[in-house]
């Protein structure tokens, strides 16, 4: 999921979504290149109007380093989904899609793979709705599939129905998304995830608790909380990475790893000069079926 799971019930995107859309097109616009990810589709999805730069949420304290994790974490899952089409697997789901653009960016990789695309039926139908506005489209190999979490409704039984194919190993994303569900959740998005074909593999962001930060990453954290719960969608579950690496493991998965910012950085920011730098709250948990 990237940030889009949650819903008012309109056939709009919720704001977690855009904000997550418009941090990917702030750092392109806002930050030196060489650019961690080259994103500005997702703004003209969102379409915010003049003056979106100058939003609370794009100004807030500490910003140049949530867009740091906003793009490393984006960058990370579709290096994954790279090396994964280049040995053969040939699915690729994203739970809770939001504005996500992998599919307008990277067709002649989003070609070669069936993607596909979870989230609340108002997103969806508004998603679509754009994509045709704009001249996109909607592919043959990109499939929305529209589940109503709210509901109680099963993604793994929704994807089938769309064409999923539960024997092919798989690339399942949920990025931006566990902090906003309760710990019950979490966990049974990880079993259905390790139920998935072998070879499969599972890539999820968590937060830090706050005891685990340094005091100055404390206050923005505990800044972007106060935020959230005023927005409606306040933080619930937070988790150490040996937390994460147990809970993946005690679902069923045979391989749990945890990838640091550190492990982030190296990757992706090793040559800045520009001061750009990730945070210590966000991690990823990389599982394997």
């Amino acid at each position: 999921m990237t940030g889009g799971q949650r819903l008012s019930g309109q056939n709009e995107p919720d704001h977690t979504a855009v904000r997550v859309a418009l941090w990917r097109a702030l750092h392109v616009q806002a930050d030196a290149p060489p650019h961690v990810l080259d994103d500005e589709i997702g703004l003209e999805l969102a379409d915010p109007g003049q003056g979106w730069r100058d939003r609370g949420d794009m100004t807030m304290p500490g910003i140049s380093g949530v867009r740091a994790s906003i793009v490393a974490r984006a960058r990370f899952v579709e290096d994954l989904v790279a090396e994964r089409a280049d040995a053969g697997l040939a699915q690729y789901v994203i739970l809770g899609a939001g504005l996500d653009t992998f599919a307008q960016r990277r067709p002649e990789l989003a070609s070669r793979l069936r993607v596909f695309e979870v989230d609340q039926p108002g997103t969806q139908a508004w998603k679509r709705q754009r994509l045709a506005e704009l001249g996109y489209g909607v592919p043959a190999w990109l499939t929305l599939v529209p589940v109503d979490f709210e509901a109680g409704d099963s993604w793994p039984e929704r994807l089938n129905a769309a064409g999923f194919d539960p024997r092919k190993p798989t690339v399942v994303a949920s990025t931006g998304v566990s902090m906003y569900l309760t710990h019950e959740a979490n966990t049974a998005t990880l079993r259905q995830a390790a139920a998935l074909a072998p070879g499969s593999v599972f890539a999820t962001t968590f937060l830090l608790p706050l005891d685990m930060l340094d005091p100055d990453e404390r206050r923005v954290q505990e800044f972007s909380m106060r935020n959230a719960a005023t927005s409606g969608t306040p933080f619930i579950s937070l988790y150490s990475p040996d937390e994460m690496r147990q809970a993946a493991l005690e679902a069923g998965f045979t391989k749990a790893v945890h990838i640091s910012p550190d492990d982030l950085a190296a990757r992706y920011f090793a040559d800045r000069h520009d001061g750009l730098r990730l945070p210590r709250a966000e991690h990823i948990l990389l599982a394997e079926v």
